[in-house]
């Protein structure tokens, strides 16, 4: 079922019964512990935290929400390191053919392995966050790495990613062009691409980075168990080429099946590849063209990975395409909280589940959506925050300077 209200579009489901038979076979239980154990021997490695919520989800009629806070990963401000490394680790391992017993982070990084592998450099290209999860895990590996961003990217992500060791190289035109020469170059100079987007042919690193989400998705349930809680109702999870959803929803979808919690992916309206997928209703993954302008830099994806849609396409229960602001909106609910709830830093790719949450609670127009969701009192709600402050300045132009303003007609409050 197809509708655009207010700002919004979405796809519901509709009566589909939900297909778990890719997630399953993807996110089993025994590939989430090897992720888990490989990214406990990092240095610096602690669970993010599960945030509560309790007087905003009582204020807007929720059972709870409950946030993983992303912001505060291995020091990178960002979930992506998580994918990035756990690639990388498969990667050499796969060169070596040895198992998991043996394959240590001390391992990884010993002389041996270094005369075994000679000189490898990785290369990636990004919107900014995977790239330097990538250049991070080269850097403490011991290789080299190289990462392409679009025209477009910030000189303040540029950066980020240099500090990590890596040679950036700014393509010209969006992200999906950046995707493209990075293959081409790759090949004729023999790096190792490590891309968080699959294409034809090109789908193992893809599934290891998602598997080396589910490192999160691990952390957040033992967290919710710690609380008295099975699992939440809802997930609602931002989406650019689609693989964080589909880590996500792919973990909860191999858990429970049919009874996992309803999963709405979320996408910015100047590039919604999966919810013009899920229009298009033919089983295919569609790309959106275009500047693909939207402030959410690390959702700014107009080509579907087709690796993630074969899990999404039969798991996800609605696609929600949304403006700027609804993400703006959540940036700055998160760091000016109700009295009793914490503060959460978070960017513009983080906040937009929280925005979205909010505007179908509250706007006139989206009931019929907030009724299919069964969002009411008995709702436990989770969020994923993808990301901290990643672009500083733009995350103080929005919260402190306002900007990408709500327009009046959707205050939550008005005399």
């Amino acid at each position: 079922m197809q509708n655009t209200t207010s700002d919004f579009s979405w796809v519901l489901r509709a009566n589909k019964e939900k297909d778990c038979t890719v997630a399953k076979e993807m996110f089993s239980a025994e590939t989430s512990r090897v992720s888990q154990r490989f990214h406990r021997q990092i240095p610096g490695y602690a669970m993010s935290p599960l945030v509560s919520l309790p007087n905003l989800a009582k204020k807007f009629g929720v059972g709870g929400i409950w946030v993983k806070d992303e912001s505060t990963r291995l020091e990178l401000n960002s979930f992506k390191v998580l994918g990035g490394s756990f690639a990388l680790y498969r990667f050499i391992q796969d060169r070596l053919g040895i198992d998991d017993e043996k394959m240590t982070y001390e391992y990884l990084i010993s002389k041996e392995v270094k005369e075994k592998l000679g000189e490898l450099i990785f290369a990636s290209a990004t919107d900014g966050n995977h790239g330097r999860g990538v250049a991070w895990a080269a850097q403490r590996l011991g290789h080299k790495s190289v990462i392409y961003v679009h025209s477009e990217t910030s000189q303040r992500r540029i950066e980020s990613i240099r500090a990590c060791g890596a040679t950036v190289e700014v393509i010209k035109g969006n992200y999906d062009d950046a995707v493209r020469q990075i293959v081409v170059d790759a090949k004729k100079n023999g790096w190792e691409v490590i891309s968080d987007t699959s294409w034809e042919g090109y789908t193992q690193v893809p599934t290891w980075i998602m598997q080396g989400y589910m490192t999160m998705m691990v952390e957040a349930q033992e967290q919710f168990s710690g609380q008295g809680i099975e699992k939440p109702t809802h997930v609602f999870v931002q989406a650019g080429v689609g693989a964080l959803a589909a880590s996500v929803i792919g973990y909860y979808s191999s858990l429970w099946g049919k009874d996992a919690p309803q999963c709405i992916v979320v996408e910015p309206d100047k590039a919604p590849c999966l919810l013009e997928s899920a229009k298009q209703d033919d089983g295919q993954p569609h790309h959106v063209g275009g500047a693909l302008d939207t402030i959410m830099a690390g959702l700014a994806c107009g080509e579907p990975s087709e690796l993630a849609w074969e899990i999404l396409k039969g798991a996800t229960d609605a696609f929600i395409a949304v403006p700027d602001y609804i993400a703006a909106r959540g940036m700055r609910v998160y760091a000016s909280p109700l009295a009793g709830d914490p503060p959460v830093i978070s960017g513009e790719s983080g906040a937009v589940p929280l925005g979205a949450l909010l505007a179908i609670l509250t706007e006139k127009g989206l009931e019929e959506l907030r009724n299919s969701l069964a969002l009411d009192e008995h709702s436990k709600v989770l969020l994923i925050n993808s990301e901290g402050d990643t672009d500083p300045i733009l995350y103080r132009q929005i919260v402190w300077e306002g900007s990408h303003a709500v327009p009046e007609e959707y205050w939550f409050e008005q005399e």
